[in-house]
């Protein structure tokens, strides 16, 4: 009897698959309206990969075309160049420093313990966490692709294999990002200083990643450092997607290494959902 009653016990508190996917949709629709209404994130997030784009192609567009031959032909602009990196940007910042931030600030002020009182899973709430990333990147993309396409005239992909490429790229870079924000919410001691923690970490791997610099011009050494980590494989299988298939040539090993991506991006994705699970709390970090 006993066992019966604690069954049902956990089954109302956890509630059917039914019950978790209706709250964590409810969830998400929360958790994107409240996004939108905070200034900080819409630039530094959202806007943010945009902005940098428009600064980089208006910058260097002056500098001719890259990897164009001897005549002068074959090349590509440097927004069209640029534009998978700022796609890549715009996944992590989206999923880790969003995320980070986001639930840092969360368990800091009480939402969390507050929300430890009420009848939400905690499935429930990581569905509606990556809910809202889920949305609010996707309109990052198509905000970054529309003005690639119509203010500086990038020639997007034309065929089905490219977009089915740059599909499963950003579903997998999108899932391991949202699994390891949810991880390194528990870094920052407090809500105040998760940006300061999280944004300077996040910085650093786009400047060694192949974002904002050649990844083929770094050194050695940073590049071997660099490709532990999954922005430069998720940067990595943008270009594939998005550039011309000559500019494989430019990379480590003269190819694409979709393979590689594909195994590097679900190690993280595996790493930090184990993470995650191990060590989300409801309550503060220092009760």
């Amino acid at each position: 009897m006993t066992a019966i009653r604690s069954t049902t016990t956990t089954t109302r508190t956890l509630g059917g698959p039914g019950r978790i996917l209706r709250l964590g949709a409810g969830r998400a629709v929360y958790e994107t309206r409240s996004y939108f209404r905070q200034g900080d994130s819409l630039f530094f997030t959202f806007l943010f990969p945009t902005v940098i784009f428009v600064i980089f192609a208006v910058a260097f567009g002056s500098s001719g075309d890259v990897g164009a031959g001897p005549d002068g032909t074959g090349g590509i602009s440097m927004a069209a160049y640029y534009l998978p990196g700022m796609a890549a940007a715009g996944v992590l910042l989206s999923g880790i420093q969003n995320l980070a931030v986001d639930i840092a600030t969360e368990r800091s002020d009480g939402t969390l313990k507050r929300l430890a009182g009420s009848p939400l899973p905690v499935l429930s709430y990581f569905l509606g966490k990556f809910g809202q990333v889920l949305v609010t990147s996707i309109l990052q993309l198509l905000l970054l692709f529309l003005v690639a396409r119509l203010v500086f005239g990038v020639e997007l992909p034309g065929d089905a294999e490219h977009w089915a490429r740059f599909g499963w790229v950003y579903l997998l870079g999108i899932a391991t990002s949202a699994a390891l924000g949810i991880a390194l919410s528990r870094v920052p001691r407090t809500g105040k200083s998760a940006s300061a923690v999280i944004v300077p970490i996040l910085l650093v791997l786009q400047f060694v990643s192949g974002v904002y610099i050649q990844f083929s011009v770094l050194p050695d050494w940073l590049q071997t450092f660099a490709s532990v980590f999954p922005l430069k494989w998720i940067a990595q299988g943008m270009r594939s997607a998005l550039l011309p298939e000559n500019f494989a040539a430019a990379e480590p090993g003269g190819t694409w290494d979709v393979g590689t991506t594909v195994l590097v991006l679900v190690a993280w994705l595996i790493g930090g959902t184990i993470v995650s699970l191990l060590t989300f709390r409801w309550n503060r970090k220092d009760a």
